[in-house]
């Protein structure tokens, strides 16, 4: 049976001034960061939704029958004031429901979230993405810093498996490309630690999964995509299978 995947965020515009001698003009381009996942699935029992990030604003479920729809979410690179200020809120000062946590009750009755790493994942760039004491912190595996959490390695860094026995790593190869970043996190009691940066590069997670309620989640603290995940990484035939690990582990039956 095709499960449906929504996956919020993932998507920027970006706006440049060009100078040629005296004159100047502007534009403004539009990224999506997600298209190396939406390949992956293609072909797969996993129907992917991309909901861009300017759009979850007030497009993103504001009731728990709409979130319910889906059998896995996952939130990547969009920080947590996209959730807590749709424009009735942010435009208008009217009240709103709070989806963070309609998203904590749908994990608790048995819903199925994923968080991936980048500028406004867990805590994000200049602590923006605000993700640390938040109804979505307590349904993950990790804690968030208060702080700045980005880890820069642009030496990279490849996996360090510790638990290779692990569904998430089924049929995974044990040499993986590198990473050339992640988001610093703080596993929490109880969770299980799957992957990790090696230890001269600080052991931060990289992988990592744990149980709320009757529900599952997962978080991997790199990209989805490039600058933190190297191209030889999206174009890995690992790529693929981990992403199938991780749907399958957050799908599985205790």
């Amino acid at each position: 049976m095709t499960k449906k995947v929504l996956l919020v965020g993932e998507s920027w515009l970006s706006s440049a001034t060009h100078y040629k001698g005296f004159d100047q003009f502007g534009s403004v381009t539009f990224h999506k960061g997600c298209q190396p996942l939406i390949d992956a699935l293609k072909d797969t029992d996993y129907a992917l939704t991309h909901m861009p990030a300017h759009d979850a604003q007030d497009d993103f479920p504001f009731d728990i029958e709409g979130i319910r729809e889906w059998d896995i979410i996952i939130l990547s690179d969009i920080g947590a004031s996209t959730f807590l200020l749709p424009q009735r809120v942010w435009v208008h000062s009217q009240t709103a429901p709070n989806r963070l946590r309609l998203l904590k009750q749908w994990v608790e009755e048995g819903g199925k979230l994923v968080m991936a790493g980048g500028y406004f994942s867990f805590q994000g760039i200049d602590g923006k993405a605000r993700w640390r004491n938040t109804a979505v912190e307590e349904v993950l595996p990790v804690t968030c810093h208060p702080w700045d959490d980005r880890i820069e390695i642009p030496e990279g860094a490849k996996a360090d498996l510790v638990a290779p026995g692990h569904a998430l790593l089924k049929d995974m190869p044990a040499d993986w490309p590198p990473v050339l970043g992640v988001n610093e996190v703080m596993l929490k009691d109880g969770a299980e630690l799957v992957a990790r940066l090696p230890e001269d590069q600080g052991g931060h997670p990289l992988l990592a999964c744990g149980r709320y309620g009757k529900g599952r989640s997962v978080v991997w603290t790199s990209d989805m995509s490039p600058h933190w995940l190297s191209p030889e990484f999206c174009a890995w035939q690992g790529y693929r299978q981990l992403w199938l690990n991780i749907f399958g582990w957050l799908q599985a039956q205790d």
